[in-house]
């Protein structure tokens, strides 16, 4: 059932907002509305303007809260520090800049060893090349007379050099290693030849390298010592993250805490963002409105009652002008598991009714006609069960009601895992052949009376939406409803001759006849009873003519939806088909073998599982588009409270 809602109005001193909140509001569950938009049209109120002094720093806590519990934070306990807010404000400030400014510390000698590190690196990289040269590098570099260049060239070119102009060149080339694609070394000249002698190499592309003055002693002197300054510095660097991490980690209580009770605090005091703000004898008063439940709206006015600065205002019959109230599901016991089917189509509007206790037992009783079997039902019983009160799952409780419903049809049906003569047949087997037509026939009436049900239900919902037009005339209404009735009649009494001719043939065809033109004319009709200006948007022609095709469309509908629960016979045929298939593979009732023991075994798991799955769709296919379809609209407003509960709180051994 659809929860019976209340609109509540809540206002007192500005000031005061946070203890109302945290006193009352989070106590009881309240769908907070809008205060501007639904009381717009008072020209005195303003926005609850106010800056949320906690958010800057609850999202650095939240950081350093992901940090320390290595993901998200929200899942934290709420605990009882014993310090007010504004105590607790000033604390985590502190805590926060006690931790940046060690932090920045650690961070600025980390980022300069980093960089100390990326130079090493660099350096290897330079000196690398050069490791075939046994001479100390910085004494080459202190050659006067003689000029140098170190570099590398590409081996195309310094092929070409070494064949046909090195023998003629005053130089000498020493070659420290090579590649596939490059030669690196040292070249050297006598300074007056030096300037020839770099044109040439120069127009063999000679990349020059210029080494740096840190490098000492020979080129694997250097890049030992190069190595061992980088491991040393890589070292360090491990130890200030380590240090950083620490001092996170020493600090996780006071962090947890910090962040727990402020992000909470924090996302009370948003609700300034619903409120709006009215003067009065020069004090400025705050307003809060929203829906709640009766049952939870008298309590919040009964506990108010004594307290003079807050005051309270319930209202019965209140038409928001912006929106329509929300709707909470209340439905307790088997049918809850339901609401899951419900919610995945829409929820219902306030003023519509709930379908979850129809659609639990519709369900529940399509599924055991085609899921027949007191074995495989009391296995779903129980499965179901067992998982819906370990794991809570809402399709486990589903599956254990239908289960219910499967071993009932398994007595009617006298089937008992697949055998078919252990148990007495208290109404029919369906696979017998002058059952077959039975079971089909049986099904298309049973869901033609789920068709005017649901038809029914319709009228019911347009009335109680105060929608008249609607419940007489249309599709589903009371037209559309003597349509189908009428032309059901008249085919029964054709086919079951023992009914004998109807004495009121001529009168039902009129009535079918109106009713047909109503449903065509449903539009106009509609806005005339409800007493709204008649519009034809497309003009008179083009309106009969849409008219009649949409008239051949709903006849069709009528046709498809009722032959539609053929498929409720049908499987109940498949299911006893296919388990009497296994009975034959396994030769059981004439001889009991390992072999036919296991294949009855894996048989009966086997069509559990997957026609249990075939069924539950194609039950749930019906319920939607052949009932559903036509008294449910599924339009209305999840019912958000605005406190969601949230976990005892948690003492911190700490403040106590």
């Amino acid at each position: 059932m659809i929860a019976k809602m209340k609109f509540v109005n809540i206002t007192g001193p500005k000031q005061d907002i946070d203890r109302v909140t945290q006193k009352y509001l989070l106590r009881y569950p309240i769908h907070l509305e809008n205060a501007l938009s639904e009381l717009g049209d008072t020209h005195t109120l303003t926005p609850f303007i106010e800056e949320n002094p906690y958010k800057e720093t609850v999202a650095t806590l939240r950081d350093m809260a992901q940090i320390v519990n290595h993901g998200d934070p929200d899942h934290l306990p709420l605990v009882n520090c014993g310090r007010s807010a504004r105590e607790l404000l000033e604390s985590s400030k502190n805590l926060i800049a006690s931790i940046r400014e060690k932090s920045g510390q650690l961070s600025q000698q980390k980022q300069e060893l980093e960089s100390s590190e990326t130079h090493y690196l660099e350096l290897l990289d330079e000196i690398a090349p050069f490791c075939g040269i046994h001479f100390p590098i910085s004494k080459i570099l202190e050659f006067k007379f003689i000029k140098f260049r170190f570099g590398r060239i590409a081996l195309n070119y310094f092929d070409t050099f070494s064949k046909y102009v090195y023998d003629n060149l005053n130089t000498i080339f020493y070659e420290s290693s090579r590649d596939s694609q490059y030669v690196w070394g040292v070249y050297f000249a006598p300074q007056a030849t030096f300037v020839k002698v770099d044109a040439i190499f120069a127009s063999m592309h000679f990349e020059r390298i210029h080494l740096s003055g840190e490098i000492t002693g020979t080129p694997e002197e250097a890049r030992s010592a190069i190595q061992k300054k980088l491991e040393q510095t890589r070292q360090q660097i491990t130890q200030c993250s380590l240090e950083l991490s620490n001092l996170y980690f020493e600090r996780r209580a006071e962090i947890n805490e910090a962040y727990s009770v402020l992000q909470n605090i924090s996302r009370h005091f948003d609700i300034r963002k619903r409120a709006a703000c009215t003067r009065e004898r020069q004090e400025v008063f705050y307003i809060l409105c929203g829906w709640m439940e009766e049952k939870d709206a008298l309590a919040l006015q009964k506990d108010m009652k004594g307290d003079k600065d807050v005051d309270i205002l319930i209202e019965d019959d209140y038409q928001s002008p912006t929106a329509k109230p929300p709707t909470r599901l209340s439905n307790r016991g088997i049918f809850k598991p339901f609401q899951m089917f419900v919610t995945m189509y829409g929820l219902p509007a306030y003023n519509e009714l709930d379908p979850t206790k129809f659609l639990a037992l519709t369900y529940a009783f399509m599924f055991g006609i085609m899921f027949g079997d007191v074995g495989q039902g009391a296995c779903l019983v129980i499965g179901g069960f067992l998982l819906y009160r370990i794991k809570h799952m809402n399709i486990a409780g589903i599956i254990s009601f239908c289960g219910l419903f499967s071993v009932f049809f398994g007595f009617m049906y006298g089937s008992f895992f697949g055998f078919e003569h252990v148990l007495p047949t208290v109404w029919m087997k369906p696979m017998e052949s002058e059952n077959i037509m039975t079971t089909l026939i049986l099904a298309i009436c049973f869901g033609v009376g789920l068709i005017i049900v649901a038809m029914i239900i319709n009228i019911i919902n347009c009335i109680r939406q105060k929608n008249p037009g609607a419940a007489l005339i249309g599709t589903n209404g009371l037209t559309g409803l003597i349509f189908y009735v009428a032309v059901i009649y008249i085919l029964v009494t054709k086919l079951i001759p023992a009914m004998g001719p109807t004495r009121f043939m001529a009168l039902l065809v009129a009535l079918i006849i109106i009713c047909l033109f109503a449903i065509a004319f449903a539009q106009p009709l509609q806005d005339a009873i409800n007493k709204k200006k008649v519009h034809l948007h497309e003009g008179p022609v083009m309106f009969v003519v849409e008219s009649i095709f949409e008239l051949i469309e709903i006849l069709l509908s009528f046709v498809t939806n009722s032959v539609s629960f053929i498929r409720v016979g049908a499987f109940a045929l498949s299911h006893a088909g296919m388990m009497s298939v296994v009975m034959m593979l396994s030769n059981i009732e004439n001889a009991a073998t390992p072999a036919g023991i296991v294949i009855v075994i894996f048989g009966n798991i086997l069509i559990s599982a997957l026609e249990g799955l075939i069924v539950g769709i194609q039950v749930l296919r019906l319920e939607y588009y052949e009932m559903f379809s036509r008294f449910y609209s599924g339009t209305g407003r999840e019912f958000k409270p605005y406190a969601a509960p949230v976990p005892t709180p948690q003492k911190n051994s700490k403040a106590a």
